[in-house]
């Protein structure tokens, strides 16, 4: 599974009302992709919200209200991530959510999801929150555009606050991941948002 070099500077963190903020940094923090490899389109499903087609990681997925996808900045993104969607806070312009997507770099075996997942999940909260230990929230199989996959879940302490890392792999030749990260870990309406991307994947050819 291709994570974040840890040799990368850590994501900036910004500070309202003791909770943080996942900052807008995510996008800008090393390697430049060559190409983004995903665009959004209007396909006239998911109750007419867009949707996100990523052909480096053979996904799609379904743009939440309140959401947004930027083309451009995906293009700025490490390498070990191909799209993105965020979550603005009414409160403040810092995104507070936001739900990255690439390939594993590797085909995952089924027998293998549950220690990649769990293995991935913690290596990049070292990389988003390297000075906080996470607890483990939920590690549990699911499926992910119809194919075997596993979800974990991890909160982590951030800025006098919980945040929630959350990870899910898919099985197969072609295998992607999912990679939500949350400010808030009992914000159930961003979660539930999260858990509507997921709901929303089709898998489809990737890239070379």
């Amino acid at each position: 599974m291709t994570t974040p070099s840890p040799n990368t500077p850590a994501p900036r963190r910004e500070h309202e009302r003791g909770h943080g903020r996942l900052w807008a940094g995510f996008a800008a923090l090393g390697v430049t992709v060559a190409c983004a490899g995903a665009a959004l389109a209007w396909p006239g499903d998911d109750g007419g919200r867009p949707r996100v087609n990523d052909t480096r990681a053979g996904v799609s997925y379904a743009v939440p209200e309140g959401w947004r996808h930027d083309p451009a900045a995906d293009r700025k993104l490490i390498g070990a991530f191909s799209s993105r969607i965020t979550r603005t806070s009414d409160a403040a312009p810092a995104e507070d959510a936001t739900v990255l997507t690439g390939a594993a770099g590797r085909p995952v075996p089924s027998g293998e999801l549950r220690r990649t997942a769990e293995g991935a999940a913690r290596s990049n909260a070292e990389f988003f929150f390297p000075d906080a230990a996470p607890t483990l929230a939920a590690s549990r199989r699911t499926e992910l555009g119809g194919h075997p996959a596993h979800t974990v879940a991890l909160d982590v302490p951030h800025d006098g606050g919980t945040a929630r890392l959350e990870l899910t792999v898919v099985a197969g030749d072609h295998a992607a991941f999912l990679l939500a990260l949350a400010a808030d870990a009992d914000d159930t309406g961003t979660l539930a948002d999260v858990h509507a991307v997921e709901a929303s994947v089709a898998l489809g050819g990737t890239e070379g």
